[in-house]
C-alpha cells in the first residue's frame, strides 16, 4: 500500500506581502480622499492612487510584523508620501491661493498655540473657507513643516512597545485625543468619528450628513488643525 504523505502549505514571504497590498487597498482610497482637495480632474485623481498603490506596495515589502506595530499605521506614511510627492508635480495650488498661504503661516509662526481656524480668519481678514483651504494647501506645500494629525501621532507614538513605560505613554496619549476630539464643534467631531473610527471616506461621510466632498473636506481640515494645536499646546 503507498503511503499517503501530507503536505502543509505554508505562505510565502511574496504571498504575505501580496495579502497585505490586497487587504489594504481601500485603505489607500481612504487616505486618498482626504488629499484631492485641489485636484478634481478624474485622470488626475487617477495618477494619485496609482502613486497611493505604490506607497502600499513598498510599505508591504519592507515590512516586518515582528516590530510590533500594525501595518496601516506603518504604510500611512509611504501612501500618504507617494501622494503627495504626486500631488506636488501637479502643482495645484494657484498663484492666489499661495499668496493667501504665506499670510496664514506667518500668522501661524507668530500667534501662540493653541491656534484656532477662527483666529486665523479674524487676523488674515480671509473667509474661514479660504484659511481651511490655505490649511489643507499647507500639507502639501510643506509637508514636513505642516503635518497633520496622522503624522503628529505617528510622530508621537513608538513604533512598538517594549516597555510598561511605552504602554502607559500610548494610552496617555490616546487619553488625550479621546479628550480633545470631545471638545470639537458637533460637525468636525462627527466627520471625524465616521472618518477614524468607521472609516469612511469623505464622500461617504458627505452622503451621511448631506454636506458637499468639499465642504467635508474642510469640516475635517478644522478638526485636524485644532487638534494639533491643541496637542503642540499640551506637549510643549
Amino acid at each position: 500500500m503507498k503511503a499517503t504523505i501530507e503536505t502543509t502549505y505554508k505562505p510565502s514571504a511574496q504571498t504575505d506581502r501580496d495579502r497585505l497590498v490586497l487587504d489594504n487597498i481601500d485603505y489607500v482610497g481612504r487616505i486618498l480622499s482626504t488629499m484631492t482637495f485641489f485636484s478634481r480632474n478624474d485622470d488626475h485623481r487617477e495618477n494619485l492612487h496609482s502613486a497611493g498603490i505604490l506607497g502600499l506596495v513598498q510599505a508591504a515589502a519592507s515590512f516586518d510584523a515582528e516590530q510590533g506595530v500594525a501595518f496601516r499605521t506603518f504604510a500611512y506614511p509611504r501612501i500618504r508620501g507617494a501622494i503627495v510627492d504626486e500631488l506636488r508635480k501637479q502643482s495645484p495650488v494657484s498663484p492666489r491661493m499661495m499668496r493667501h498661504v504665506g499670510k496664514i503661516k506667518k500668522l501661524c509662526e507668530t500667534l501662540e498655540p493653541p491656534i484656532t481656524p477662527e483666529q486665523l480668519a479674524e487676523r488674515s481678514s480671509l473667509p474661514i473657507d479660504v484659511v481651511l483651504e490655505c490649511l489643507e494647501a499647507m500639507r502639501f506645500i510643506k509637508p514636513d513643516d505642516w503635518n497633520d494629525l496622522s503624522d503628529v501621532v505617528h510622530k508621537t507614538w513608538r513604533t512598538s512597545i517594549d516597555s510598561p513605560e511605552d504602554l502607559a505613554e500610548k494610552e496617555e496619549i490616546g487619553q488625550l485625543l479621546a479628550e480633545l476630539i470631545e471638545q470639537l464643534p458637533e460637525k468636525e467631531r462627527l466627520v471625524m468619528t465616521l472618518y477614524y473610527s468607521e472609516e469612511l471616506n469623505l464622500a461617504e461621510i458627505g452622503a451621511a450628513m448631506g454636506l458637499s466632498e468639499s465642504r467635508t473636506s474642510r469640516l475635517l481640515a478644522a478638526a485636524r488643525f485644532r487638534l494639533k494645536e491643541a496637542i503642540r499646546w499640551k506637549t510643549s
